[in-house]
């Protein structure tokens, strides 16, 4: 029996923030793969290496974490004023599944680099020594990230002393501002508290009630106290991952607050959402040994955060909910903005499992409705491989 020869497709393996994935040029894709849809979603599966029972995506470019298993595609931008347009697919890795809900915050800093480097951004707009400004359309949320990007002799300088908790190795410095970050997200009205509230009474079956901070920012997050579900906020990844009784109750959390955000209708419908909303538990600062050996000091942070991504507690922070982390520092009375000591602030620096981290944000109350004009952060990215990427040609 004959079967279908692999083809070769043009791609980049790139590092962003704390998250690494494939990115690909949308001209550089098969035809029937270049919109969205079945043939799109069977082909980046197949080069991630999903589903997988084994859960190890050995026969794919996927790493077998929510942070490895990622896709980015990138084309010139349709939008006035935007040099790309950026889609984001967070792969499934037991399950053949792509969601396309939502951002990745981490791989936000190497979308700028790629379009530099692919052509994408116009080559008078990028200045032989200094920062290049890449104005990038974040196309599953319908938002704009302003990338600065470092330049070196006409080209994108990766290396560099910027660390980042998470990140091995140092490299160059890339800021990204998420420019009026509230989600407009389908059902949520675009509004950045989906209830209308900073805090909540969240009923949970089987759980009880918890106070909870639900916000559109970034990403669609929700925020829990962490003493109210058993822990102190000093987790790493061990303590929850370890643990399916934890979670089955994260996930059971997120189902019904993705209800109460107007994002899915019932909670059945949570297994086809898996990359929205996020879950966290925030907690005041305490001092804990991070995840490689560092030891994190009260005066270290102003408070200690922990967040779930894909069923899983991340290692370190996704950029998106370090944006809603941010934003809902900002504004006084929410449960992040409590564990951080209350009143005005224009940035935070929070504790994860793997360090600390910065991000500023600056909220302003309207006509009784709490906006934020953008949330800045820093992170680092750099190519990792570049070449084609090879899937058998009947995968799709």
């Amino acid at each position: 029996m004959a079967h279908a020869p692999q083809i070769k497709i043009a791609a980049t393996y790139m590092r962003g923030g704390t998250s690494k994935g494939v990115f690909f040029s949308l001209k550089d894709l098969p035809e029937s793969a270049q919109v969205a849809g079945a043939a799109r979603d069977a082909l980046l599966l197949r080069v991630i290496g999903s589903p997988d029972p084994y859960e190890k995506q050995t026969d794919g470019m996927g790493g077998a974490t929510s942070s490895t298993s990622k896709t980015v595609i990138l084309a010139k931008s349709t939008q006035v004023d935007h040099d790309v347009d950026y889609l984001f697919g967070q792969v499934a890795i037991d399950k053949p599944f792509i969601d396309w809900s939502g951002n990745c915050g981490n791989l936000s800093a190497a979308v700028g680099s790629f379009a530099i480097s692919n052509g994408l951004v116009d080559a008078t707009r990028i200045p032989h020594n200094g920062v290049a400004v890449v104005r990038i359309w974040q196309a599953n949320i319908g938002k704009t990230i302003i990338a600065h990007v470092p330049i070196t002799g006409g080209a994108v300088q990766e290396t560099g002393d910027f660390e980042l908790d998470g990140v091995t190795f140092p490299a160059a410095e890339v800021q990204l501002e998420f420019m009026d970050p509230a989600a407009e997200e389908d059902g949520a009205g675009g509004s950045m508290f989906p209830t209308g509230n900073l805090v909540d009474d969240l009923e949970i079956p089987g759980v009880g009630t918890l106070k909870a901070t639900m916000i559109n920012a970034g990403i669609p997050t929700i925020f829990l106290n962490a003493e109210d579900i058993g822990y102190t906020g000093s987790e790493l990844q061990g303590a929850i991952n370890g643990d399916p009784k934890a979670l089955l109750l994260f996930e059971t959390i997120r189902a019904y607050g993705a209800v109460r955000m107007g994002l899915i209708q019932n909670v059945d419908e949570a297994s086809k959402r898996q990359h929205t909303p996020k879950v966290a538990f925030v907690a005041k600062p305490a001092q804990y040994v991070s995840s490689s050996g560092k030891q994190v000091t009260v005066a270290d942070t102003d408070l200690l955060v922990r967040a779930m991504s894909m069923g899983k507690l991340h290692h370190a922070m996704m950029g998106t909910a370090a944006v809603a982390i941010g934003t809902a520092a900002a504004i006084p009375g929410t449960l992040v903005n409590l564990a951080a000591g209350g009143g005005s602030r224009t940035s935070v620096r929070f504790g994860h499992p793997s360090g600390t981290l910065r991000v500023g944000a600056e909220a302003n109350q309207v006509n009784g409705e709490w906006t934020v004009v953008k949330a800045i952060m820093s992170r680092s990215a750099r190519v990792l491989m570049e070449g084609w990427v090879r899937v058998p040609g009947d995968a799709f």
